[in-house]
């Protein structure tokens, strides 16, 4: 091995494409073997192409007929949950890590900054969704310090920032956010919210963060978000808090009723984030595709870096 990791990407599109220049422009551990979509006219494979890098637009089974597979040592999916089945058991069989990049939630969340050296063994990982990379280090950087009874997540993208992949995985992206809050962030009971803004010009990514937690003061809330936010923006330079944390105090004489919970007493903490994208393939307001591509990128290195030195002792 070289020092460096060949790995082949499925999916031309937005997060396809903008993963690809990623790796190509940043990556000390990664290179690029193959990109790999179905439409042989997307922009992705034809700048693929212009780039040097091996393409086919026979999908999965494409992928396996290039010479460059036996080299590949990851793939990541960026398609959809439900294609994501079939690919997941040819790089399985193949005996090859899947970084998965859809919402099919087939293998353990990810979230770089929350447990990304917790899954470096496994061969399918999956990181969320662009919603639950931006929101859930929140989630987890309250549950560090409180206890989190309930978290609710509203992201909001620009529609011209989601393509195909992510309006077909609408459903699935709620349901997998939802549950990444409550697995890897540590609330009771997550809830998570999608908006596709059609505004124009086009707004960036914006994420609202609620969570209702006891346990904590507002200052060791407050340090712990603000610390988490530093970290995440050390691999997503776009990420940041919009405002000041907020939050709200209810008693015995206000109480919160969450339904499946009942009656709350503690603090609602608030936390407005806005994500610019690096604009490496859409513009800056596409940060979902750039905080998910980040966070892929961080975990495939992290694997990398495993099986390099595996080889290496």
């Amino acid at each position: 091995m070289s020092g460096k990791m060949k790995v082949a990407i499925i999916g031309s599109g937005n997060i396809g494409t903008d993963l690809m220049i990623k790796i190509m422009r940043n990556s000390d551990v990664l290179e690029m073997g193959a990109f790999v979509g179905i439409d042989p006219e997307s922009d992705g494979l034809k700048r693929a192409e212009r780039m040097g890098v091996s393409i086919t637009a026979e999908g999965i089974d494409g992928l396996t007929a290039l010479p460059v597979w036996p080299e590949i040592g990851i793939v990541f999916d960026a398609t959809s949950a439900g294609a994501h089945q079939r690919h997941n058991a040819v790089v399985k069989a193949a005996g090859k890590v899947m970084v998965d990049l859809t919402p099919a939630a087939i293998g353990p969340y990810v979230i770089p900054v929350v447990n990304g050296d917790t899954h470096l063994d496994a061969q399918n990982v999956n990181m969320v969704t662009c919603g639950g990379q931006a929101t859930i280090p929140i989630v987890a950087a309250v549950s560090s310090v409180a206890t989190v009874h309930y978290a609710e997540i509203v992201a909001s993208i620009s529609s011209k920032s989601a393509g195909p992949g992510t309006r077909a995985n609408i459903d699935e992206f709620t349901e997998t956010t939802s549950k990444g809050i409550e697995e890897v962030g540590g609330a009771a009971k997550g809830k998570a919210i999608i908006i596709l803004n059609p505004a124009e010009p086009p707004m960036m990514m914006r994420d609202t963060v609620f969570t209702l937690s006891s346990g904590a003061d507002e200052d060791a809330i407050r340090a712990a978000v603000e610390a988490m936010v530093a970290r995440v923006n050390a691999y997503v330079p776009g990420y940041r808090l919009k405002q000041q944390v907020q939050f709200e105090r209810f008693g015995s004489n206000n109480p919160v009723v969450i339904p499946g919970y009942g009656r709350f007493e503690g603090v609602k903490t608030t936390v407005f984030l806005e994500v610019e994208g690096a604009a490496h393939y859409l513009p800056a307001y596409a940060g979902n595709l750039d905080i998910m591509t980040s966070a892929g990128l961080r975990t495939a290195e992290k694997i990398a870096l495993r099986h390099i030195e595996k080889e290496a002792a």
